[in-house]
């Protein structure tokens, strides 16, 4: 059977991130890195939005440079907590529409779906399932490339950014591919690009054609990859690699909410989603962390661990309401709540469900 892989690449990861939970910066500029200090700062730009790139911003460009080019931009300081817990969630919520799973960084993955596709009518309504889904429940959107192959499915994935959806056919990749710039193919970077052009290669079809022997004697054990990616005769496998660290669930109010009884009643509903993915999981936990937002944006968290593992749902909800007693009565309207578990574990033959 030909395989099918997909490619994920959550788009501008940690700036849509930003962007979905505080609206104000939707449509900005958003510079996520170092205080640019009226471009004396320095640092590099972590990520950036598509509105920032617009003006020429890149990631891992000097935070000064980017100030030059987005003086207006909104700039602001990483929360790797907060994208680590966000990457863990979708990861998870991917994991079950693929065969084998491949998380290759916080933002992409590999799946291949070549059994499990036929269950949704092929590749393409799937990969389209897939980003209906993570649109709906994370805010968030990704591009996602369907080819036989790793590295043709990941330059797919790429050329239809944001929220693109790139099939290249099982007896088309080398056509496909041809006229693409050997920059596309992953792992080039600027010194084997240059090099390659000075050996009068621009194209991924001129790699294709140009003397495996001539190109070893240039490059060494990557010229076997580089010919291969280009002859579309890449088989890599995906690799099983997705270990669950934590489980969360979060809900934005329509409206800010004042009435702590409607809180508690989603935090008993979150508590419900977490507990029911910990038990199809077959995990058990050993911290509950809550995250509460109020009008304004701002967020608390606070957590509370164990020092043995359960899988108690009345737990989960009893130190979720422990932890938020703390906020029922400052008389503040909030925006967002999130109940999160982790300290995962596979489940043992037996588990202790009382604090000790």
């Amino acid at each position: 059977m030909s395989r099918v892989i997909l490619h994920v690449d959550l788009d501008a990861f940690y700036a849509s991130v930003e962007q979905r939970d505080n609206p104000t910066l939707q449509g900005k500029p958003l510079i996520i890195g170092a205080d640019p200090k009226e471009g004396k700062g320095r640092g590099v730009v972590v990520s950036c939005s598509y509105e920032a790139r617009r003006l020429g911003v890149r990631s891992g460009m000097p935070i000064s440079l980017a100030y030059k080019l987005a003086p207006g931009a909104v700039y602001v300081r990483p929360n790797f907590t907060l994208y680590a817990d966000v990457s863990s969630d979708i990861m998870g919520f991917l994991r079950k529409y693929a065969d084998k799973f491949e998380q290759a960084s916080i933002d992409e993955a590999y799946m291949d779906v070549s059994v499990i596709c036929a269950k949704y009518g092929g590749p393409i309504p799937l990969a389209t399932q897939i980003q209906t889904e993570l649109r709906k429940t994370f805010g968030l959107t990704c591009s996602i490339g369907v080819a036989p192959n790793k590295s043709a499915a990941k330059i797919a994935s790429d050329l239809q950014k944001p929220n693109g959806l790139t099939l290249i056919p099982n007896d088309q990749v080398q056509e496909f591919l041809a006229p693409l710039p050997v920059s596309k193919i992953s792992g080039i970077g600027k010194k084997t690009e240059h090099r390659l052009n000075e050996l009068g290669i621009r194209t991924i079809g001129e790699l294709a054609k140009y003397s495996p022997k001539q190109l070893y004697q240039e490059f060494g054990k990557i010229a076997v990859w580089l010919w291969a990616i280009a002859n579309a005769e890449e088989r890599v496998e995906v690799e099983e690699n997705y270990v669950m660290r934590s489980i969360g669930a979060e809900h934005t109010f329509e409206t800010d909410e004042a009435d702590w009884l409607v809180v508690d009643s989603e935090l008993v509903a979150l508590t419900n989603s977490v507990h029911g993915r910990l038990m199809d999981e077959g995990m058990v936990f050993r911290t509950v962390t809550l995250k509460i937002r109020f009008k304004g944006f701002e967020t608390c968290t606070r957590s509370q661990s164990m020092k043995h593992p359960t899988t108690s749902k009345d737990l989960i909800l009893e130190m979720v309401r422990r932890l938020s007693s703390e906020f029922n009565t400052n008389g503040k309207s909030v925006r967002l709540v999130g109940v999160r578990i982790s300290g995962l574990e596979p489940k043992p033959v037996s588990t202790i469900d009382s604090f000790t």
